[in-house]
């Protein structure tokens, strides 16, 4: 049955975690800003500040939600972690606070299925306490996202792995422990077979950051730069260092890309909706033309379209949350990808309204809107480009279609007019219609 209601206990929770996001993560953005500082483990103020917050979201029984009891988690389904993650996007920090930060989730739940036990007391528990960051090293220089085109390989030598190639915006690679990483272990298989996937310690020789690359709201004179470009100059690993079988590092992948997107999507609706309570907020308090903004019917169009286009893009989210908690695994493959394609423009036009009403200040870097609007490009190719999973739409949507039985559509007005005078027409000529 569909029910829109959250419990009480739970809604008690909720509300416990969004006066907490709002008075204890939102400062947090404030004092560290830059994009790499979550990250940075060895930022002694930001670690002060932090570590006492995550022992009270500890105490509430709200870290690393997203895992299952065994790994510490509390084995919340998908819909209340689409309501939990709702507020947790409001905050660039809060993630992190809560234990729920990525690239590390993912990686974390790649150590719990495939990993070794020593590499799982080794990364795995340090990763959910929250005492290290990893990297996810997957994109390439001149294959972008697509594995077919990815050259970085893995040769077999002896009780080692040699790797050799480069790899390029792997995740916070300057502050990671570890790099899980996929590469090319047999060119000849079929694409989606030819790869493997590797986990490698930081401190392996052969690791060359070429450079950290700055995007669009980070400086390169100020080394602000998370995303690595890096060399694997004949790093070798040992046999072990494969996290599942050879040829399945595809497979692997997946099995985290599809949840980090759905939980993308689940923060981008918090995100907006900030976005959307200082556009009101704005519109009630700003004045021009002798009235308030709010009484301007431009105004209210942006406040109506973007109170609709959230309200439409959160649905699909917790419908695709459900999905996954009631169906078959896989079974919401096409809502993800529609997920994807509908976080970034509903934050474009969101954003975009409520900077607009904010004038100049809000091209200013005295409200958020300025940083959130320069990082929306960044948005849309996180996960793999939009343009992608529009194709995955449309391919998995065309699978419940047939093309038309003849020469014309099946809702061709002459065709099914006389497919209902026959099945009427005793009738039509009874009464002589």
């Amino acid at each position: 049955m569909w029910d829109f209601a959250t419990e009480p206990e739970f809604q008690r929770k909720l509300d416990w975690m969004a006066a907490f996001v709002r008075d204890e993560c939102e400062p947090l953005d404030l004092l560290f800003p830059h994009g790499g500082d979550p990250y940075d483990v060895t930022n002694k103020a930001s670690r002060a500040v932090l570590r006492p917050l995550q022992e009270r979201v500890r105490e509430q029984g709200l870290w690393a939600c997203h895992l299952s009891p065994d790994l510490g988690g509390q084995g919340y389904g998908q819909l209340k972690l689409a309501l939990m993650n709702e507020i947790l996007g409001r905050s660039y920090w809060a993630p992190t606070v809560f234990g729920t930060a990525a690239p590390d989730t993912g990686n974390a739940e790649i150590l719990a299925m495939y990993g070794t036990e020593e590499q799982r007391t080794r990364y795995l528990q340090p990763l959910l306490d929250g005492e290290i960051v990893s990297c996810f090293s997957m994109t390439e220089p001149q294959g972008g996202a697509d594995p077919k085109e990815f050259a970085c390989r893995a040769t077999r030598d002896g009780d080692t792995w040699v790797i050799e190639g480069e790899k390029w915006f792997s995740s916070n690679a300057r502050y990671a422990s570890f790099l899980i990483a996929l590469v090319v272990t047999d060119p000849d298989a079929a694409p989606h077979q030819r790869m493997s996937m590797f986990i490698i310690p930081s401190e392996t020789p052969g690791i060359e950051i070429i450079r950290n690359v700055a995007t669009v709201n980070e400086r390169d004179e100020l080394d602000e730069g998370i995303h690595a470009y890096i060399r694997y100059n004949q790093v070798r690993v040992p046999a072990d260092a494969m996290l599942g079988a050879p040829g399945e590092g595809f497979k692997v992948a997946q099995s985290r890309l599809g949840g980090g997107r759905v939980h993308h999507a689940m923060r981008v609706v918090g995100k907006c909706q900030r976005a959307f309570d200082m556009m009101c907020e704005r519109a009630l308090s700003r004045r021009t033309q002798g009235r308030v903004l709010a009484e301007h019917q431009f105004v209210q169009g942006f406040i109506a379209d973007s109170a609709i286009q959230l309200q439409q893009f959160r649905l699909l989210v917790l419908q695709t949350a459900w999905i996954i908690d009631n169906q078959p695994h896989g079974a919401a493959r096409t809502h993800i990808a529609m997920c994807k394609v509908a976080l970034a423009q509903v934050l474009h036009d969101i954003v975009q309204r409520s900077l607009h009403l904010h004038g100049s200040l809000g091209i200013t870097h005295e409200t958020p809107l300025a940083e959130w609007w320069a990082a929306l490009p960044q948005l849309a190719l996180a996960d793999g480009p939009t343009e992608v999973h529009k194709a995955t739409v449309a391919k998995r949507v065309l699978r419940g279609y047939q093309p038309a039985p003849g020469l014309f559509p099946t809702e061709h007005i002459p065709a099914r007019r006389a497919a209902a005078r026959e099945r009427y027409a005793s009738i039509l000529e009874e009464f002589g219609v």
